[in-house]
């Protein structure tokens, strides 16, 4: 696993150091530890969180060049993909990590401190409602959410928390261009414009991410995000 994770992670332009490599094989076994009583990922062969959890991750690194940025929300983190990815790999980073279940970020919380990883939080609360706090709202280079969620909506609950001039990278599948047809209007109304779509094979798979970078070119106004749930329900 040692030299599949170095080598792979190579590939996508990551040069892992030691200390790196040793940090996220340890994470690779809380999560496994913790899932058993948490359900945090359906992922549980060994070499499947590699390339589906810690690759994929790392793929931001194809998007963006996260050694010219320092401050990094990620929204929606789950068991900390790909924000505590990013941290491990990039050690400069300031990260938040943001959720809406406590029990994740108890996991997260676990895995900081045994990592003794410095200058990342978590942060318990719906995207809609820290957007609105004035100590997140743009105040981040980059937010990289990897969601589910269509980009109009994934849009309004990540382009609040960027500056303007920064980035919001989010991963997404094959479907993304129809997708960005249909969030052209929430970009532009969010103070987004979309700079280019980046495609990147995660090695070792058979998966291809469709990366949308999106820049911040202007303020996003005060009553976006709407209320929790709305921007699922009505998109802009």
């Amino acid at each position: 696993m040692h030299q599949f994770l170095k080598e792979k992670s190579a590939e996508l332009g990551v040069e892992l150091q030691e200390l790196q490599i040793q940090q996220l094989l340890q994470y690779k076994d809380l999560l496994l530890e913790w899932n058993q009583k948490l359900n945090l990922t359906a992922i549980t062969k060994e070499d499947e969180i590699i390339t589906k959890h810690f690759l994929d991750s790392l793929s931001v690194n194809m998007a963006v060049d996260l050694l010219k940025y320092k401050n990094l929300v990620d929204v929606g983190t789950g068991a900390g993909f790909p924000g505590l990815v990013l941290k491990i790999a990039y050690p400069h980073l300031n990260i938040v990590l943001v959720d809406s279940l406590k029990k994740r970020l108890t996991f997260l919380d676990a895995v900081i401190e045994i990592l003794k990883l410095k200058h990342v939080v978590t942060v318990h609360g719906r995207a809609e409602d820290i957007a609105k706090d004035v100590q997140y709202r743009e105040k981040f280079d980059i937010c990289s959410p990897r969601a589910v969620s269509n980009l109009a909506t994934l849009s309004e609950y990540a382009l609040p928390f960027v500056r303007t001039g920064g980035y919001f990278i989010a991963l997404k599948g094959q479907k993304l261009d129809e997708e960005v047809a249909q969030a052209t209007n929430a970009i532009k109304i969010l103070g987004g414009e979309l700079e280019r779509v980046v495609d990147v094979p995660i090695p070792a798979t058979d998966i291809v991410h469709k990366i949308a970078v999106i820049k911040k070119v202007g303020f996003t106004n005060k009553k976006y995000p709407r209320k929790a749930g709305e921007p699922a329900k009505n998109p802009l």
